[in-house]
């Protein structure tokens, strides 16, 4: 029975991720391109990262390029990983005011914080990061 009830599961989250993804891609894509806006996802990170924080950007990633795919080539959506330890990470860093590890969606001046739910999902429930991202995400498209 538990065979069953896990089979199901897992059709279940198929099934919702093949129709989520095809249902935002097509309405994000209008949505974006008419506004012009650009969204891009942050990950701000130091040099020494331990395996939740490598998955944080690994998840963090995948999401980003898997469900806005023609948005990423378009540049209407963007993944960034910036390591604070570095010059260039610095500034970008003290431009959003980022002290330390987080994972932000930014567009404009609306800014979505997901650092506690990256840290939370990364490693056991990377589809609820990514289902979390989509979210903030779709909410600075509209």
């Amino acid at each position: 029975m538990k065979w069953f009830i896990g089979f199901l599961l897992l059709i279940t989250i198929f099934a919702g991720n093949y129709f989520g993804n095809a249902h935002t891609t097509s309405n994000s894509s209008g949505a974006s391109a008419v506004a012009g806006k650009i969204v891009t996802v942050y990950y701000f990170h130091f040099t020494r990262r331990c395996m939740t924080c490598n998955n944080v950007e690994k998840v963090a990633r995948e999401a980003v390029e898997t469900q806005y795919a023609p948005q990423v080539k378009a540049n209407e959506i963007t993944f960034k990983s910036v390591n604070l330890d570095e010059k260039a990470g610095e500034a970008i860093g003290a431009k959003y005011k980022i002290e330390g590890q987080c994972l932000v969606v930014i567009c404009g001046d609306k800014r979505v914080d997901l650092t506690d739910k990256g840290f939370m999902y990364a490693n056991d429930s990377p589809e609820k990061l990514k289902a979390e991202i989509k979210k903030a995400v779709d909410g600075l498209l509209k």
